[in-house]
């Protein structure tokens, strides 16, 4: 019969032996050291100056000093002596929270496969059969290895849901990604039953549609909520409704300005041109019409006269666009490129009502010699609402 156990070596009680309570202590103290195995240190070299009975070390492959040809061995402080034991491949070991495995030459970490299809993994909590991954903490870190991360969420079909949801108190308040089809889409809820969608992607054409609506900041636009479609057609969101509020882009910020009770509805800016000039209109009111007016050739007006020896016709101008208060006229005097030597002229205007100014008139100072066309540059300035 073997005097040492097959797996632990712990020594054997013998038939007719002396003192058989020291040969069965020396296994209890064995059983005290390798059952719950924790070490202070893996791959120790040193042995510690001032080491305390029950303490492990698990060393390295060439320890030194007291240790001296026990490496890979546990070494044991026992009644003030260093006991040595020979790990065997598959023992566990720990060093405060961390574990280490014996595979024979080295403590090691354990396989990965060791961690595969377990059923969960609580941190700071508990985990369930619904949430096998729990955690609790003020945040969560993933971060990537040296290049890009994706955090992937997958759905066995269409119909099932893949998303985060956002609760309160374990309430649903908000949750975005693709639930009960492949359309993106981020909803909201009051009371974690009744849910709205507030954004909708569709997962074919990629157009987007706000389903209940869209409301600017009411500082600048107001209270009214605009309802929104889609074009299919076209591709582009549209807005419905009586309210003011629109998304502006590209393809209308230019276009026709309008109004509704003095509140802008249409684009920002409008440009046009008739044969009585240009005008641009912006959709806060204003309005800025231009035009250059030939004035006819000047003719004398006779001996004796102060300022004008030569003065054109009186002309009336009718504006490209009419105004909804009378506009503020300013006109300057340009000079035709066949008298451009003669500057000294002065431009009068007649009365300006909402749709004309009247009696436009240039007139030639005392020794102005040129004859050519008077050409008169106007401009009227006032609000279309």
């Amino acid at each position: 019969m073997s005097e040492l156990s097959a797996r632990l070596s712990l020594p054997f009680l013998q038939p007719a032996q002396a003192q058989k309570h020291v040969t069965h202590n020396e296994a209890l103290e064995v059983l005290d050291l390798l059952v719950q195995l924790s070490v202070e240190g893996f791959n120790a070299t040193t042995p510690p100056v001032a080491a305390q009975d029950g303490q492990v070390w698990a060393l390295g492959p060439a320890p030194g000093g007291e240790w001296a040809g026990q490496g890979d061995k546990l070494a044991a402080r026992v009644g003030g002596a260093w006991v040595f034991v020979t790990p065997a491949p598959g023992w566990y070991a720990t060093q405060g929270t961390a574990l280490r495995i014996f595979d024979g030459g080295a403590w090691v970490l354990p396989d990965t496969g060791a961690l595969q299809n377990i059923d969960g993994v609580g941190i700071g909590t508990s985990f369930d059969a619904t949430n096998p991954l729990a955690v609790a903490g003020l945040s969560t870190l993933l971060t990537h290895s040296g290049a890009g991360h994706q955090l992937k969420i997958n759905k066995n079909a269409a119909p099932d849901t893949a998303s985060l949801l956002f609760q309160t108190a374990w309430s649903g308040r908000a949750e975005m990604g693709i639930a009960g089809n492949d359309n993106f889409a981020i909803k909201v809820s009051a009371d974690g039953s009744a849910w709205r969608d507030g954004l909708r992607i569709d997962g074919a054409s990629g157009v987007v549609s706000l389903p209940n609506g869209a409301q600017l900041d009411t500082a600048l636009t107001g209270t009214a909520v605009v309802q929104s479609d889609v074009d299919t057609t076209a591709g582009r969101l549209l807005t419905t409704g009586a309210g003011p509020d629109q998304a502006y882009r590209r393809a209308n910020i230019l276009g026709a300005v309008s109004q509704s009770g003095g509140v802008p509805t249409g684009a920002v800016i409008e440009r046009g041109s008739t044969a009585n000039g240009v005008y641009v209109r912006f959709a806060d009111g204003t309005q800025i019409c231009t035009h250059t007016l030939n004035a006819g050739d000047p003719t004398a007006q006779g001996a004796g006269s102060f300022a004008d020896p030569y003065r054109t016709g009186s002309t009336d101008w009718t504006y490209p666009a009419p105004f909804a208060e009378r506009p503020a006229i300013t006109a300057h005097p340009t000079v035709d490129s066949a008298d451009a030597g003669d500057r000294r002229m002065i431009v009068s205007t007649g009365a300006a009502t909402l749709s004309a100014v009247a009696a436009v008139q240039a007139s030639r100072m005392s020794g102005s010699t040129g004859t050519a066309a008077c050409m008169i540059d106007l401009v009227a300035i006032g609000r279309w609402f």
